[in-house]
């Protein structure tokens, strides 16, 4: 027996959380009856989204990068008819869809993973994870050591606390420097909070690593590839 959450992620549905959230929203039903957070399933029992029954698919661990390109969204779905990451994506047939493993905000380019694998998705997304990213920012303003203090042991915003593992200043050109920056966490625009905190202004945002996975020099934006198996064991083990 599985947790529905699970059982629906590991259909491809979804991130564990996400799955989690379309439960909520009373969007998920068990043998005729809306299903609630808790219940727990068997392939034998009658799962129904969107009209359709729900089944475990069976499909070797996939893991792919994308290098995203400024202007694009990290969403499946969009109103705007703004171009979204999952059109850069290969498309899938009778396997599981692709789930972002966290997002960029549209003007952040850089590496994204995605994965057939919602427990694998919820795994490198889930805080105690502690998988670092690692950002190439270009700013303009001053800096100097206080500053770089604050940003290492933490700032208050809007009641939360934010803050880099490691910032490594670089080349200075005219009012504008680049810096190296990791952190733990994924928060919304937190690269950007952070230095604008500290009255420094992001004109460039790319994420660069995620963990042990380094976006390659020679991947174009807009383009992505698979990892390796090596690779997503590495990923897998990574921080243990």
């Amino acid at each position: 027996m599985l947790r529905l959450q699970k059982f629906l992620a590991q259909a491809g549905l979804g991130s564990r959380r996400s799955c989690e959230q379309l439960i909520k929203e009373s969007k998920v039903y068990v043998n005729g009856a809306v299903a609630t957070i808790g219940t727990k399933v068997s392939e034998t029992d009658e799962i129904i989204f969107d009209g359709q029954r729900v089944v475990l698919k069976t499909a070797r661990l996939k893991v792919i990068m994308l290098n995203k390109p400024r202007g694009v969204l990290s969403s499946k779905k969009d109103e705007k008819k703004i171009k979204l990451v999952f059109d850069f994506l290969p498309k899938v047939e009778n396997e599981p869809e692709w789930i972002a493993v966290g997002r960029l905000d549209i003007n952040t380019s850089g590496l994204m993973l995605f994965t057939n694998d919602g427990n694998m998705a919820h795994k490198l997304m889930h805080p105690s994870f502690k998988i670092d990213r690692e950002y190439l920012v270009r700013a303009r303003g001053h800096f100097n050591e206080d500053k770089k203090k604050n940003m290492l042991s933490g700032v208050k915003i809007e009641n939360e606390i934010y803050k880099f593992s490691d910032i490594v200043p670089g080349e200075k050109q005219s009012s504008n420097q680049w810096f190296s920056v990791c952190m733990l966490t994924g928060k919304n625009r937190e690269v950007r909070k952070i230095f604008e905190s500290q009255d420094l202004e992001v004109s460039r945002l790319k994420r660069v690593r995620i963990g042990p996975i380094f976006l390659p020099s020679t991947l174009r934006e807009g383009s992505c590839m698979s990892l390796t198996e090596s690779q997503i064991k590495e990923l897998q083990n990574y921080g243990k």
